[in-house]
């Protein structure tokens, strides 16, 4: 071989390489994971987002990404109160089989066993970055937690690399934000002590000291007063690490937009929990007014331009196009749960629960049955979707996403459903609201008779709490009007056999059903 031919071979050698560099960089960039974003917001009904119904309210953001992905008319929480429905989502197992899956005050330990599988934990071991942004509710420590250290249990634990969250909820003490386990702006000097069970000398409570509130108390609200609002539990010390409620939202997004950017050159898991609308709406004064609904309307006029807020950053990022975006809320609706904020006086015609009976804490259909949108610009076909989904099934759906075989005790591989190439859903789901259960299979719905109230009078929601069972038929009356126990005897009996099998005998008295 002359020099010539020497030089042309180097040249092929050279071209082969880059041409297989090139494939393999192609291949990389093809074969990227997506990023995942879970939007959770609270006590959003499923008539609060304009896509689903809502002419009192603009949800702009909402709407674009109900009307640009996959709306789910049949999307459904695991509970109708925040607690166990949080549990189910990140851990794809019933909440009704964790005693301890209520609604938990602020002190309560931590009730996600750390060897417990969770989303982040499973999309960890697949290479993702993890982030939690906003509320937690599901406990922090191992007992008695001490705020003013490091807390030993908490969302690190069980799989988030970032962690920037209210402890329980925004009517809840301890007010702070933790970052990481840690209390943020906490001044040694000023130490935090928290209790559930009574005051501490000399601080003023909403009960006793009226005349220092700026949000009076309707029920249940009425202990330890910060930022003119009084809450559930009592408080002492950690002035400095105190948050202003209607800084929340705008602190929220900020972090939850910088993780985004942080991030950006590894796939991300981002869990961006929002307060609103819960208890005690406070929303920024740039949206006070914003709706004639009073601080409901706009808490969820402020949770929409939040979202928007988050997908202007992910377009600017240039992630838009890689990234599946979930959104959905953890229980159905409430107008007064707690505090005179006139969310029921100036509700006007706006129904938060659209055409469904109940809401939170309900057994109907409005407790859980919320709304529930996926959304991958470019990847997702849109479209309006009535298989049956439930946030269960998050955590299977997202490891067949990422090619993870980890799968959870209850929850199902729904991302062909999730994505809109799938043609069936789920075929039953257990639904629960304060430890009562039910069952939805295919378009019916048995709810066993329980004792108690037909009526929360203090929040004003029927619980469905019936003396006889109750058989109902969404597809055909969705707001539950006719009960069809007595006239579809065949059809009863059919589902008492199905919920035991799939929830077990021996769980309660009121549950113990008689099988004919």
């Amino acid at each position: 071989m002359n020099s010539k031919q020497k030089t042309f071979a180097w040249i092929a050698i050279l071209l082969i390489l880059t041409g297989c560099a090139t494939s393999s960089s192609v291949k990389t960039k093809s074969d990227k994971k997506p990023n995942i974003i879970v939007i959770y917001l609270d006590d959003l009904g499923f008539g609060d987002i304009g896509a689903y119904g809502a002419k009192a309210i603009k949800t702009t953001n909402m709407d674009m990404l109900a009307n640009e992905g996959i709306k789910f008319t049949n999307g459904y929480a695991t509970s109708a109160t925040c607690t166990p429905s949080r549990y189910g989502l990140l851990t794809g197992v019933y909440p009704w089989r964790n005693n301890d899956a209520k609604i938990l005050p602020g002190s309560a330990p931590l009730i996600i066993d750390t060897a417990q599988m969770t989303i982040p934990k499973m999309l960890k071991g697949a290479g993702y970055r993890t982030a939690i942004v906003g509320k937690w509710h599901l406990g922090l420590g191992s007992g008695e937690t001490d705020w003013n250290k490091k807390i030993d249990l908490g969302t690190n634990e069980l799989g988030f690399d970032e962690s920037y969250i209210l402890a329980a909820t925004q009517d809840r003490v301890p007010t702070v934000y933790i970052k990481n386990g840690v209390v943020e702006n906490l001044d040694p000097s000023d130490p935090i002590k928290v209790s559930y069970e009574k005051n501490f000398d000399g601080q003023p409570t909403g009960k006793d000291n009226p005349e220092l509130l700026k949000m009076k108390w309707h029920h249940g609200h009425n202990n330890s007063i910060v930022n003119g609002i009084p809450r559930i539990g009592f408080m002492k010390g950690g002035e400095k690490a105190k948050w202003i409620d209607e800084e929340m939202a705008d602190n929220f997004l900020g972090k939850a937009q910088a993780y985004v950017k942080e991030n950006k050159e590894h796939p991300f898991f981002l869990y961006y929990a929002l307060q609103q609308p819960h208890v005690p709406r406070t929303p920024n004064p740039r949206f006070v007014g914003a709706t004639n609904l009073g601080p409901r309307g706009d808490a969820i006029a402020e949770a929409d331009w939040c979202i928007g807020q988050l997908i202007e950053t992910l377009k600017t990022e240039g992630l838009l196009e890689n990234t599946l975006i979930v959104l959905s809320s953890d229980n159905g609706p409430v107008l007064n749960d707690g505090y005179f904020d006139d969310a029921d006086t100036k509700n006007g015609n706006h129904t938060p629960a659209g055409v469904l009976r109940g809401g939170k804490y309900s057994l109907y259909d409005a407790g859980t049955h919320v709304p529930f949108i996926t959304y991958w610009k470019g990847k997702i076909t849109p479209k309006t979707s009535d298989l049956l989904v439930c946030q269960l099934d998050l955590l299977n759906s997202f490891a067949a996403l990422v090619g993870s075989d980890i799968k959870s005790q209850d929850g199902e591989d729904m991302s062909k459903v999730l994505l809109g190439t799938a043609k069936k859903g789920r075929e039953n789901l257990i639904l629960e609201a304060s430890s009562r259960t039910s069952l939805r299979q295919g378009d019916w719905v048995l709810i066993p008779a329980y004792d108690g109230p037909a009526l929360n009078k203090e929040v004003n929601i029927e619980l469905g709490n019936l003396k006889e069972d109750g058989l109902f038929n969404l597809k055909n009356d969705p707001s539950q009007i006719n009960n069809l126990a007595q006239s579809e005897p065949k059809k009863l009996s059919e589902m008492k056999t199905t919920f035991v099998k799939l929830r077990g005998e021996g769980f309660g008295k009121t549950e113990k059903l008689e099988l004919k």
